[in-house]
């Protein structure tokens, strides 16, 4: 698959880091030639100089033998004349686009994005999509990640062991046979770099990051049961003014559980801004690691701390600063894939994965199956699909274990008139059934030709 991606910054770079794991020939189109070098110097790409927006540039790049362009520069209006262009000139079959600005995003103003008029296929909002994840994180506290599946009547919930876990040192087997009053099943474990599923004799160890599949009314008890519940979020301290804080603050405000929060912001611009847009959330002007800009911010109350500046450095010296003052959730969002390997060196920091993010939003673009949701999972080491069994797939009436599924993936659960079933090779498929199906890296194109 030939995609071009335009723009070469934080969220671009994402992008890219992911889909060179695949067999895809990938161009990136930047302005800035220093950008450029870098993620050259990093992946396997080819780089093209100049204005994304401009024809004669995205003729240069082959755009006229694109399957997709992914237009994720930092301006909304620039991303809407790139798909505007590569459908006009190009005829460019699928056009992705970067739109942050809640205005263009009211549902008032829906009519706008059609091949009538702007011709965007699919709207991704990375830095709206990273805040609402954040928000779900500080909803439940104790988790290091929390998708919805189903419709968000179930989740696939991400916890990480620790030595004084009581199921550390516990067979899987005892946690699937619903023992401890757990409704679960275990899709994968993450243990240091090696992403397997687990047998039922394998042991949790302190370290690991578990995945589960859990039912919306039992997300608190699942996460007591391995011994990592926190206090309610009552304290917010926010590192860093970006449209991500703008986003949590907004929505912080119309959050009665929420005490206080704070934002500190170096960028005395930016500070006002945001100053002048929330009417609770109080905006700290100053230097984020200076001492008397934290002791104002409060940071020492602080139940958790949010780090989301553009550099990733500063987020996790952020994060690390607000553990030692005795914060129970420091998080910090991470926009280089390399830093997610630090989860093991940051404590009980929460790192969340800007490309984990923004690739799950795409992948059921970029995937040759038809699915209801995705999401990227393990740091890029599997994904989770959400998929319909109808008609097409030829796979009503079979047992799971007549499919030839590819090691490395499985058939998680399935949700069938209303109700959460948890699947082994047994289970029968029927018509109109949603099913979770775990994949590996490695063999998501067997996979793509199963349910194709």
């Amino acid at each position: 698959m030939k995609i071009i991606v335009c723009g070469g910054g934080s969220v671009g770079r994402s992008i890219v880091s992911y889909l060179v794991k695949g067999n895809n020939d990938i161009i990136v189109i930047d302005k800035d030639q220093t950008r450029l070098d870098e993620i050259a110097k990093e992946y396997d790409i080819l780089p093209v100089s100049g204005d994304a927006s401009h024809p004669d540039v995205l003729e240069r790049a082959g755009i006229k033998n694109a399957d997709i362009i992914l237009a994720v520069t930092d301006i909304d209006e620039v991303n809407m004349v790139i798909c505007q262009v590569a459908h006009t000139l190009f005829g460019v079959s699928r056009k992705i686009a970067r739109i942050d600005n809640e205005v263009f995003l009211d549902p008032v103003w829906g009519v706008l994005f059609n091949e009538k008029n702007i011709p965007i296929d699919l709207i991704i909002s990375p830095e709206i999509e990273i805040a609402e994840n954040i928000l779900r994180i500080l909803k439940f506290p104790g988790c290091f990640d929390i998708l919805p599946v189903f419709g968000g009547e179930a989740f696939v919930l991400t916890l990480k062991m620790t030595e004084t876990s009581p199921l550390a040192d516990v067979p899987v087997m005892q946690i699937a046979r619903g023992e401890d009053n757990l409704d679960v099943v275990v899709v994968n474990i993450l243990r240091g770099s090696r992403c397997f599923i687990p047998q039922w004799d394998d042991i949790l160890k302190a370290g690991d990051e578990v995945n589960l599949i859990v039912k919306k009314d039992a997300v608190y008890n699942t996460i007591a049961a391995f011994g990592l519940e926190k206090p309610t979020n009552e304290r917010l301290v926010i590192f860093g003014g970006s449209l991500i804080a703008s986003y949590l603050g907004a929505q912080i405000e119309r959050d009665d559980t929420v005490v206080s929060c704070r934002i500190i912001e170096d960028d005395i611009n930016k500070a006002r801004q945001l100053a002048k847009d929330l009417s609770h959330v109080v905006v700290v002007h100053g230097e984020m690691m200076s001492d008397v800009i934290l002791s104002e911010a409060d940071i020492n109350h602080a139940d958790a701390s949010i780090a989301v500046t553009s550099n990733d450095k500063d987020n996790l010296l952020a994060s690390l600063l607000s553990s030692k003052r005795g914060v129970n959730i420091p998080l910090a969002v991470v926009n280089t894939p390399s830093y997610s390997t630090l989860m093991d060196d940051v404590g009980s920091s929460v790192l969340v994965d800007r490309a984990s993010i923004t690739i799950s939003r795409l992948l059921k673009e970029i995937r040759k199956t038809k699915m209801t949701d995705a999401y990227s999972l393990s740091r890029g080491c599997a994904e989770v699909w959400e998929i319909r069994i109808d008609a097409e797939t030829g796979l009503s009436g079979k047992k799971i274990n007549t499919l030839n599924l590819p090691e490395g993936s499985r058939i998680v659960a399935l949700r069938r008139g209303g109700e959460l079933l948890y699947c082994d090779g047994s289970t029968v498929l029927q018509t109109d059934d949603d099913i979770i199906f775990y994949v590996e890296a490695s063999v998501v194109r067997r996979a793509e030709k199963i349910f194709a």
